[in-house]
């Protein structure tokens, strides 16, 4: 991780500029070396500098979750968006995303027959405009129709003048130790079936769209034809935790700050704490996680408590306690919430110097 530049207020999120670098251009080799288009999921981020650095390393095209996100990137130059979100279009919404289809290609997620008769309502002659992109339950049991629902939605869609462009889906029980695997098959299983099945009833279907960090780099091109992973960028200690990203490439932290520091005496815990609260780093935990977030300098020690202010770390037996004072690095559960709570982070190149980016598209959650 980077250093923590001189006399900052923390807590601040830092950005590890190379390693942001890095780890962009790794995936978008991995993911071209597969046959597969990358469109990566930018609610991680919310960042036009990382978009840029994103569209520059060959992806072909952003994934949101919003349609705030998407007119945030289209106004910025992104040219072609996915908002892989099954929406329900009402007036403000379209005209929203009727600015945004003049300023950009638009594709958006449906699972709904009635979502897609309320898109065509709501949009008018422009309807037929947007490609439409059926999503697929794969197991992760959230959003999503099983892959014999798609035909009755793509016809509804035919129907009302509009047209399915393909299919994606979210493989969510990826995140989970030893899951992996089996959320990569059952993806490309439930893709593949539901491709099969509309392309039978007469849609002609481009897109597969699968992949989260925890697969995107193990996908290939034998069904799908691109993937969307997001927190790639970042790292963070779930992907840690899962085995997805190494600690070194990990380029997004928390500077904090010892406020406090208990030796302990075997009943109380030896602990420090941080001014790093769930109100900076987000209060996920998995059941599986060891911890609320992972420290940089001290990879044995865990966050065993959050509060909105304090994050109370144990700290291993055989190493010092930090002083009052000292600063270290905190490692998010969850980076894409961390990145929620903050307008802008400081970025940290190599040579020590650094700059703010804004968190452009946070808050735009509609």
């Amino acid at each position: 991780m980077s250093t923590i530049p001189v006399g900052i207020s923390t807590p601040q999120i830092l950005v590890d500029v190379a390693k942001l670098e890095k780890n962009i251009d790794r995936v978008a080799h991995r993911v071209a070396s597969q046959g597969l288009k990358l469109r990566p999921h930018a609610k991680t981020h919310k960042m036009q500098e990382i978009a840029e650095r994103q569209m520059n390393a060959g992806a072909a095209g952003l994934t949101v979750a919003t349609v705030g996100e998407a007119l945030s990137f289209a106004l910025h130059g992104v040219a072609k968006i996915f908002i892989a979100y099954p929406l329900w279009v009402d007036q403000a919404q379209a005209t929203r995303i009727l600015e945004l289809m003049r300023r950009a290609k638009l594709s958006i997620g449906t699972d709904s027959v009635e979502a897609v008769q309320q898109m065509a309502k709501m949009l008018g002659e422009k309807a037929s405009k947007v490609k439409l992109i059926i999503e697929i339950d794969s197991g992760h049991h959230r959003s999503g129709v099983s892959p014999q629902g798609a035909v009755e939605i793509a016809e509804a869609a035919r129907a009302v003048g509009m047209r399915v462009h393909g299919v994606f889906t979210f493989p969510g029980h990826s995140y989970a130790p030893e899951g992996i695997d089996a959320a990569l098959n059952d993806e490309h299983k439930a893709l593949a079936e539901a491709a099969c099945l509309l392309r039978d009833a007469g849609h002609t279907i481009k897109r597969i769209s699968g992949g989260s960090t925890p697969t995107a780099e193990l996908s290939d091109n034998a069904v799908l034809t691109e993937v969307r992973p997001g927190v790639y960028v970042f790292g963070d200690a779930q992907q840690f935790e899962l085995g997805r990203v190494r600690w070194e490439d990990i380029s997004l932290t928390v500077a904090s700050t010892v406020i406090s520091h208990h030796e302990g005496d075997g009943q109380i815990p030896r602990r420090i704490v941080l001014d790093a609260g769930s109100k900076v780093l987000g209060g996920d935990r998995p059941a599986w996680a060891t911890g609320y977030g992972r420290i940089a300098e001290c990879p044995e020690a865990r966050i065993s408590a959050l509060s909105e202010h304090h994050a109370t770390v144990l700290w291993p037996e055989h190493l010092p306690l930090p002083a009052h004072g000292q600063q270290l690095q905190v490692i998010p559960n969850h980076v894409c919430v961390a990145v929620n709570l903050v307008d802008t982070v400081l970025a940290v190149h190599e040579d020590g110097s650094h700059e703010v980016w804004d968190v452009a598209a946070r808050g735009l959650n509609f």
